[in-house]
């Protein structure tokens, strides 16, 4: 990279490399410029971008922006950023092909885009489907079933339980996950955080990863149109209970709760990271490249 990147953002849009620069090591550092730029391996190339107004002026970061969260919804980058001025969440969107920043407001309810492509959410879509959306929100799993053409038609959402349910269960805080699209109908979670039981076996404040991968299937209508076709209904997870969302969530969607996934789990596991020392674990961004 051009500079140095703390707590960076990083994500692959069309087949480019996108970082930017987070929160500071320390309150009273400046961030290194660029503070964001963009990485093309067809030319094995940096390039600095325009700066974000949240990273722009060259004061203390105490002093001004943060930037926290954030998303992608196919060419916008979604950012929240928190003023240590007055405290307050400001939501700004970069679109890859325009070039510029834009503020969108202070409120999520401003986001052109359902509530799980906000950056209160992380997410991927289903390769296999365009309208499977698998995220993560405050330490949970979920599916969204978003549609694509009717638009009157609701937003549908399932937990994921078979997913998350050991990480719930362990009463470990999550602090930021990912989601990676392995291909096709496969997916991966990885989720990082700090035991806080004293009877984890692990003991407390001991950093762990999780991680899990899974196979999405679409249910099918009937149980009778499955056996038809020879295949297996399997276990589904919970529906989603759209009524613990925020006022945004539950404006844009109703509370159908008929399951809409079968889920297969794959692999999953805890990795203890104790060589990490005493520090949080953070995960930046994680990718999947297939060589043939």
């Amino acid at each position: 990279m051009l500079a140095a990147k703390p707590i960076p953002i990083v994500e692959e849009i069309e087949g480019k490399i996108y970082v930017l620069s987070g929160t500071p090591w320390q309150a009273e550092c400046l961030l290194p410029v660029p503070t964001f730029e963009v990485y093309d391996p067809s030319i094995e190339q940096w390039k600095p971008l325009p700066e974000p107004p949240f990273h722009e002026q060259r004061l203390p970061r105490s002093q001004i922006y943060k930037a926290i969260y954030h998303s992608v919804v196919r060419t916008t980058i979604y950012v929240l950023a928190l003023s240590d001025r007055d405290y307050s969440d400001y939501y700004y969107s970069y679109n890859v092909n325009e070039g510029n920043w834009k503020l969108v407001g202070k409120s999520v309810d401003k986001l052109p885009v359902p509530y799980p492509f906000t950056p209160l959410c992380v997410g991927k879509f289903v390769l296999a489907y365009n309208d499977i959306f698998i995220y993560i929100q405050f330490n949970r799993v979920y599916a969204a079933m978003i549609p694509s053409n009717d638009k009157s038609s609701p937003t549908r959402y399932q937990h994921l339980y078979e997913v998350d349910g050991d990480l719930l269960n362990r009463d470990v805080p999550s602090i930021r996950g990912v989601v990676v699209d392995l291909g096709e109908h496969e997916m991966c979670i990885m989720q990082s955080g700090i035991t806080d039981s004293e009877h984890d076996k692990l003991g407390p404040c001991c950093s762990i990863l999780y991680i899990t991968t899974f196979k999405v299937e679409k249910l099918l209508h009937s149980s009778s149109s499955a056996q038809a076709r020879g295949l297996k209904l399997l276990k589904t997870a919970d529906a989603f209970d759209v009524s613990q969302t925020s006022s945004h969530h539950d404006n844009d969607v109703q509370d159908i709760r008929a399951p809409f996934l079968s889920i297969t789990l794959l692999s999953k596991g805890f990795y203890d990271l104790d060589a990490w020392g005493p520090e949080a674990p953070h995960i930046c961004s994680a990718f999947f490249h297939q060589l043939h």
